[in-house]
Formats: structure tokens, sequence, C-alpha cells
């Protein structure tokens, strides 16, 4: 424990759902749930307003849709979330060397290290300009919590939520988490929870006065030291700049099981590329490919190959995954692939261009050593062009809810929806007024798949910040390319 609040844990607020707001006037104070839209899908993230009508991450779509019948419900935009988490981590950096990221929108960081506050006071500041500086830059909100340890911090932050900053004070620890249910603790999930409260302990005060001895009893000797200290408000982890990633991986759940091979393969080459893309926005290659197949009875298979050495070609990731899933028995359906690459490396061979080839003649010899195909049902020749899909679903991939969109006469817009041969476009800018809707054919000309536009037309230069810390969170004017309120 320090005995200063120098760490800082920054949680971005709703964060896909905000952006979102941010991005489309027409949405601004209205129920927004972001995240899968099949039958199978899932909320990544809803809005405060989604939140008050029962709606919460990890919560199936088709729930949420009877809970907020009219809330606006959008696919993903990581493009979008990922430069909105690089703005706001490159102002956390010029806080500190040590910033440790949790995910695209949650964050610590060393305030010390960094000489930017050493005691409550200079803390405060900091971080009510860290939240001016993050709605200037972005134009969204995020919750700060400072205290004397990361446990602290990050329960501070929880507290502080929407758009608030709470400092816990070195010295008050246990008297602010003795009435805080067990489940604020790191580590205590669910079924530790359960398990506890079947003790009699549903509090943090309950934890502490058990005692070390009882808590090892119950849940292990070094979860049960872990969890005292915890209770007692000890926590002496530090920030660590460099969270090193194990793997990078991607999957897609369908709503509708796969019982072509064909277009199984097609999807685990397309899920391939974009484990690739990942792998590369990281800057990192690695060396081992994996794929993960959820067949039609929830039974799930992993394959691995080894390669030569660290890559991020996508052609070699690719087929690896290809002839990976020629060991696989897909009969009956697949509900879920996926495609990650382990191993991880900051450097790829040198000579990836031979793996590519080696994987190509490889793939020529099955091929040549594989018998006709005929009417028996016998192996497959080379593989066949994917079959075309019928219009609706292709309307659907093609056109996401959410999604930008740009046509030549109306200008940038964002998909309301799509079906029945007809994709609908509300145009609208992050700072203009809330547009109008307009309907056209899936397949017109003129219209375009479009980038995300910057949730702020011109930002300011916050390029010798944290020097001037701001004084107030004041939100920028509208006019000037802000938002008024994100």
């Amino acid at each position: 424990m320090r005995p200063a609040p120098t760490i800082l844990h920054l949680d971005m607020d709703a964060f896909y759902a905000s952006a979102e707001q941010a991005a489309k006037p027409s949405l601004r104070g209205k129920a927004v749930v972001v995240g899968g839209l099949g039958p199978r899908g899932v909320v990544a993230t809803a809005s405060y307003e989604a939140r008050r009508l029962g709606v919460h991450s990890a919560m199936p779509t088709a729930q949420a849709r009877r809970l907020a019948p009219n809330a606006a419900y959008l696919v993903p935009r990581f493009s979008l979330y990922r430069t909105v988490s690089e703005q706001v981590m490159g102002l956390l950096g010029r806080l500190s060397p040590l910033v440790e990221p949790l995910s695209l929108d949650e964050a610590f960081v060393d305030l010390e290290a960094g000489g930017t506050a050493d005691d409550a006071a200079s803390a405060r500041a900091t971080g009510e300009g860290l939240r001016a500086a993050i709605h200037a830059v972005t134009g969204l909100s995020g919750s700060v919590g400072l205290a004397g340890s990361k446990m602290l911090a990050k329960i501070a932050s929880e507290q502080a939520k929407p758009d608030g900053l709470v400092l816990i004070e070195p010295g008050t620890e246990r008297d602010l988490l003795a009435p805080l249910s067990v489940r604020v603790l790191p580590g205590v999930g669910p079924a530790t929870g359960d398990h506890l409260r079947r003790a009699g302990m549903t509090t943090v005060h309950d934890l502490a006065e058990a005692g070390e001895a009882e808590l090892v009893r119950l849940v292990g000797k070094a979860h049960g030291h872990g969890l005292h200290r915890m209770a007692l408000g000890l926590d002496d982890r530090p920030v660590v700049a460099e969270r090193d990633a194990k793997s990078v991986s991607v999957e897609d759940t369908f709503d509708v099981d796969l019982h072509d091979r064909v277009r199984v393969r097609a999807e685990v080459e397309r899920l391939a590329v974009r484990c690739v893309e990942r792998l590369r926005a990281a800057d990192r290659s690695g060396r081992t490919v994996v794929l993960k197949v959820r067949r039609y009875d929830f039974s799930t298979l992993t394959r691995s190959e080894t390669l030569r050495g660290p890559t991020d070609d996508p052609t070699v990731v690719r087929e690896a995954a290809g002839r990976l899933l020629e060991s696989v028995d897909t009969t009956g359906g697949v509900r879920l692939l996926g495609v990650g690459v382990t191993g991880l490396a900051d450097f790829t061979q040198e000579d990836l261009f031979a793996q590519a080839a080696d994987a190509r003649e490889l793939a020529r010899r099955a091929v040549e050593e594989r018998e006709p195909a005929g009417e028996d049902g016998g192996r497959e020749s080379a593989p066949e062009p994917e079959p075309e899909e019928p219009p609706e679903p292709l309307a659907a991939r093609r056109w996401p809810a959410g999604h930008d969109v740009h046509h030549e006469a109306h200008g940038h817009g964002w998909v309301q929806g799509s079906g029945v041969g007809r994709v609908t476009v509300r145009f609208e800018q992050p700072w203009s007024a809330p547009g109008r809707v307009l309907t056209f054919r899936v397949d017109d000309p003129r219209l375009l798949p479009a980038d995300p536009l910057p949730l702020v037309r011109e930002p300011p230069d916050y390029s010798s910040w944290p020097a001037s810390l701001p004084k107030s969170r004041s939100a920028p004017d509208p006019a000037a390319g802000g938002l008024s309120s994100p």
C-alpha cells in the first residue's frame, strides 16, 4: 500500500455504446445496444439508457430485445473503438511511463512513476485533468478511481460511474471496504461468492473478521491468504507497463449450423485473415496456429500446428488453418469456428515466403493424391468455389446495422437496417444535427461502405499536456466540432 493515492484506474463509460451515441446524433439520450444481432448473439455493451431497462453485457441479444424492444441494436465497429482507445492510451502515456492496459477502454496508471502526482491534491488534479482531456479529444467520458493500490483504484472507479472521480484517502480503506459485497474483490467470481455466502460471508467485513485460517480452510491456501489480505485493504501489486498477451484469436458463432463443408472452409479462411489483422494491429507475430470447432452437439474440438518460425503472413495462417480443418469431422453441423495464433513474438521470420511456398506445396500434393470425387461420396477434389449466398444473408453481411456508408449524393451516413433487397440509411455526422433517413437497393452503385469519422471534428492539441492540466472539464463548443453531451 502506498501512503498517497497515486495509482489511477480509468474505465471509459459504456465504451462501445457511448462511442456509437457520440458518432450518431440521433441516438444520443436513447437506449443503444452493441453486440451480435443474430439468434445466438450476445450483448457486448449497453448504454446507460438501456441498462435502466435491464439490459447488460453478456446477456443474449434476444432477451435484450424483449426488455428493450425500441432500443437501437448495432453491430460493433472495432476500427472506431481501437482508434478512440489509441487516443485515450496516448493521453495516459503522457501521465506516466507505467500504463497497464486491461482492455480497449480500461487501464491502470502509476502517477508517482510519471511525477504527475505525489499526494491526494495533485492526484485529484491530475485525474480531473485527464477526464477533461479525454472529453476534449474524443468527446467521450471516463470514470477515474485514485487510491494507494490497484484493487482500491478499480473499486473507486466503479463507484465513480458514470462520468465521475472517486479518491480513496490512505487510512480509510477498511472502512470503505467493510460494507461492500465480497464480489468486489479480485478473484471472487460467482462460484466463490456463492461458496462464501453459504459459509455466512457476504461482505468484505465478514471476510476480515473470519480470519486467514478460516478462509484458507474454505477456499484453499493460496486463494485464502490473498483473499484475507485484500479484505484488509492490502494490495502490493505493481502497475506493469507491458501486459504480454499469450495469444490472438477470433471466432464466430453462426445463427444456423453450417453443414456445407466448402462453406465451413471458407469461414475458417475468413477468420484466419481477421486473426492476422489483429495480430498485425498489435505489432506481433506467432508461431502456432490453432483451430477451434464447436459442433452441433456443443462438443468443442481444437487442433494446432506449429510453424518453423513466427509469422504474420495471412497466407501462411490461412493455409495452416485449412490443413487443421481437414482433421476435424464436421458431420452433423458446426455452430462455432475460431482461429487463433499463439507463441507470440515481436518479430517475423525473414524467409516467410518460404513458409507460404511450403504450405502451398503441401496443399498441391494433397490435392494430387486425392481420388476424384464421385456420386458415391468419395473424397473431394480441389476445393470448389463457395456457392452464392441468397440475397438476404448477403444484404445483412454487406450492410451491418450501425456501420458507416457513403452515398455520392447524400454524403456520410450509417446503416439502420437491411433486408428484402433494401438498406435503410440515416445520413448524419458526429458534429451534425440528427439526419434524415433514406432507403436504397442493396446493390445501389452510389452507396458504398465507408470508414468511421472521428468523433470530434478538430481535437485540441495536447502535445504539451500534462504540463498545463485543464482546470475544469467544460464541454467543447459544438460549433468548433466538439460534443456538448456525448
